[in-house]
């Protein structure tokens, strides 16, 4: 017995997909298991059932902290075996890299959503910055998803590729980063085409385009948020993982601008609208002002 379950212990430690890394390896299993509940609950339920249509801004917000609230609480509250010994600090935060780093999208990115891609939200919602708090909450699940799906592909591909050259490893690695990227832009775009009150100028070019776009979060995200506690011995404390996550939106905050300043919108924007040429989407009106 003693036997079996050391060979197990070896088995799940050296396993390809998932870290060596005791904490984080919970806490990546738990995300997954999590995702089910948030992801029926929204797109199993609301949608299909079309409860929305009688929603007011309250509970479009309960949504939220129903979905979203319990993905940061329960790794606290219900601690896994590999953390008991750890100050809380000391456990795996892939959560607070999530929350900075999607609050910083839905705060300002989702401004190039309306200038650029032609998106806009119409659903009754209390909002911050123009941006409804429901989609602050959501985003931070699906995110948390994204990257967990994210680290476990990388670390399978860098396990098939170890033997290969460095420049083959960095260009193969490279690739997958764009294609799962754009995967998973393209894939929530349509995931949430059945929901009317999330609405584009064109859906099609969304789609294509837009997808492409989105995508860019996670070209700089997911290889970011892969090295949170993933070598052995260099553990994360709090706040570099917070220093990193925001790192990681200041990269992605420039490369959507320079899309902006050099290729602008992909599909035409009413007036009202648009940006300016130079500046941020959300000084527009300053700008126009000025």
């Amino acid at each position: 017995m003693v036997h079996e379950k050391d060979s197990s212990s070896s088995s799940c430690s050296s396993s390809l997909w998932l870290s060596p890394n005791e904490s984080k390896r919970w806490g990546e299993h738990f995300f997954l298991l999590y995702t089910p509940f948030w992801l029926t609950l929204c797109l199993g339920i609301v949608v299909p059932l079309k409860l929305y249509e009688n929603f007011t801004e309250l509970e479009y917000l309960l949504l939220g902290l129903v979905s979203a609230v319990p993905s940061f609480l329960i790794p606290m509250l219900l601690v896994g075996k590999a953390d008991r010994n750890l100050h809380w600090k000391d456990r795996y935060w892939a959560s607070l890299w999530i929350v900075l780093f999607s609050y910083v999208g839905n705060y300002f990115w989702t401004h190039y959503f309306f200038t650029i891609l032609g998106a806009s939200y119409t659903f009754p919602s209390w909002r911050m910055n123009d941006v409804p708090h429901t989609t602050f909450l959501l985003t931070h699940v699906c995110f948390l998803f994204y990257h967990v799906a994210s680290n476990m592909t990388l670390r399978r591909l860098r396990h098939f590729t170890a033997d290969l050259p460095e420049t083959i490893r960095w260009a193969t690695e490279a690739a997958w980063i764009l294609a799962l990227s754009y995967f998973i832009a393209y894939l929530e775009t349509l995931a949430i085409s059945n929901f009317p009150y999330y609405s584009f100028v064109d859906r099609d070019s969304m789609y294509k385009v837009g997808s492409l776009f989105y995508a860019i979060y996670f070209i700089v995200s997911f290889p970011m948020f892969l090295r949170i506690d993933e070598k052995p011995g260099d553990k994360w404390d709090l706040a570099r993982v917070a220093v990193d996550a925001l790192g990681a939106a200041m990269l992605v905050t420039i490369i959507l601008d320079l899309w902006r300043i050099f290729l602008g919108p992909i599909v035409p924007i009413p007036d009202a609208k648009q940006c300016p040429q130079s500046g941020l989407p959300w000084f527009s009106r300053h700008a126009n002002l000025t």
